[in-house]
C-alpha cells in the first residue's frame, strides 16, 4: 500500500496566504463599499459558511452524506445564548464553550453515523436534526421553547473591553473568527490525518486490511464538524441576539448542504463562497419577488449542477503561457509588409 505523505511546507502555507489575503479584504473592503443594512444582512454569511465547511469535511472529505449539522448547530448557538444571559459575554469563552459542546454532542451521537453508509448515513443524520429541532421547541424551561430565548448581551473581544454593539464591529468579529476556522480545516486536511481520511473513503476495505481504524477516523471528522458547526451557531447568536427552533431547523442543515454542493464539496473556501451565494440569493435578489426564494434557489441549484459540476471551487482562470516558454517559441510572427514584396 501506498504510503500516505505530508505534503509540502510550501502547500500548506499557500492557503494560509489565501484566507489571510480575503480575510484582509472582506474585512476592509466590504465594511467600506456597503453600508450598514445591507452589512446586517451579510452578517449570518459566516455562521452558515462554517455549517458547509463542516459538510465538506463529512461529504467531501470523507464520503458520509450529511443532512444533519444544524444539530450541532443548535448545541453551539443554544451554548453561547445561555452563557451569555448568565453574564459570561466574552467571546472567546462563549466561542470555546460552544465549540466543545457541539463537538461533545458530535462525539456522542457520532458512532451510530460512522458506521452508516450512503442514504442510510443521510438519514440517520437528518432524524439527528429533527430530534434536536424538536427538543429545542419542547424543552421551555432552557431554550425557551419556540418564542426562544432574546435579550442576549453583546459578546466582548475581551474582558473588561467594550461590548461589540457596531455592525462593522460584529461582521469583522464573525469574519475573523469564520477565517481561523476555516484555515485550521484546511490545515488538517491537507495533513497526514486529512490523507488518511481521503484514504478511508476512497479505499475503506484495503485500509482496515492494513490496520487503519478507519471508524475512529470518521469519528473524528464527525467531531470536527461539530465543532466547526458549533462555532458558527456561537457566530449566529453574536449576530442576531436572539435564537430560536427557526433557526436550528431542517432548513439550516440544507442550505448548508446546499451551500457545500455550490462551492465544491471538497473545498472549504468553495463551500463559503457557496454561503455567501445563498444568502446572497435569498436574502437579496429574491427581495423583489417576497415568497419566491425557495424556486431562486432551487435553479440556482439546477444550474450550478449542469454549469460547475466542480462547484464555485472548480472555476479555473486560463493559464497564461509561462515566460521560459515563451521566450524559447521566439518573437511572435509580424505580418509581411506589403512595401517588402516577396
Amino acid at each position: 500500500m501506498t504510503a500516505l505523505r505530508a505534503p509540502r511546507g510550501a502547500g500548506l502555507l499557500r492557503p494560509a496566504g489565501w484566507a489571510l489575503l480575503l480575510t484582509a479584504l472582506a474585512q476592509f473592503a466590504v465594511p467600506a463599499v456597503v453600508d450598514e443594512s445591507a452589512l446586517v444582512l451579510l452578517t449570518p454569511i459566516p455562521a452558515l459558511g462554517l455549517v458547509a465547511v463542516g459538510v465538506t469535511v463529512l461529504t467531501g472529505r470523507a464520503g458520509l452524506p450529511t443532512l444533519g449539522q444544524a444539530a450541532p448547530y443548535a448545541v453551539g448557538a443554544y451554548t453561547s445564548a445561555l452563557l451569555g444571559r448568565a453574564g459570561i459575554d466574552v467571546g472567546p469563552v462563549q466561542l470555546t464553550t460552544a465549540a466543545l459542546a457541539a463537538a461533545l454532542f458530535a462525539l456522542l451521537t457520532g458512532p451510530v453515523v460512522a458506521r452508516a453508509r450512503g442514504v442510510t448515513a443521510l438519514m440517520i443524520t437528518l432524524a439527528l436534526g429533527e430530534l434536536t429541532a424538536t427538543a429545542a421547541a419542547r424543552w421551555s424551561s432552557v431554550t425557551g421553547g419556540t418564542e426562544g430565548l432574546a435579550g442576549i448581551p453583546p459578546v466582548r473581544l475581551l474582558w473588561g473591553a467594550a461590548p461589540l454593539t457596531d455592525d462593522t464591529a460584529v461582521f469583522r468579529y464573525a469574519i475573523a473568527v469564520a477565517a481561523c476556522a476555516v484555515t485550521a480545516t484546511v490545515l488538517a486536511l491537507r495533513s497526514p490525518l486529512g490523507l488518511l481520511l481521503a484514504g478511508c473513503r476512497d479505499h475503506e476495505a484495503r485500509m482496515r486490511a492494513g490496520g487503519h481504524p478507519v471508524t475512529r477516523v470518521f469519528l473524528g471528522a464527525q467531531v470536527w464538524a461539530g465543532a466547526l458547526a458549533g462555532v458558527g451557531g456561537h457566530l449566529l447568536v453574536t449576530a442576531q441576539r436572539y435564537v430560536s427552533p427557526a433557526d436550528v431547523g431542517f432548513t439550516t442543515s440544507s442550505l448548508g448542504l446546499l451551500a457545500a454542493v455550490l462551492g465544491g464539496v471538497t473545498s472549504p473556501l468553495g463551500a463559503l463562497a457557496g454561503a455567501a451565494l445563498v444568502l446572497t440569493t435569498r436574502d437579496q435578489l429574491a427581495a423583489p419577488w417576497p415568497g419566491h426564494g425557495p424556486l431562486l434557489l432551487g435553479a440556482l441549484f439546477v444550474a450550478a449542477v449542469y454549469l460547475l459540476p466542480r462547484g464555485v471551487a472548480g472555476i479555473r482562470p486560463p493559464r497564461l503561457p509561462h515566460p521560459r516558454r515563451r521566450a524559447a517559441a521566439g518573437p511572435p510572427p509580424t505580418p509581411s509588409s506589403p512595401e517588402a514584396g516577396p
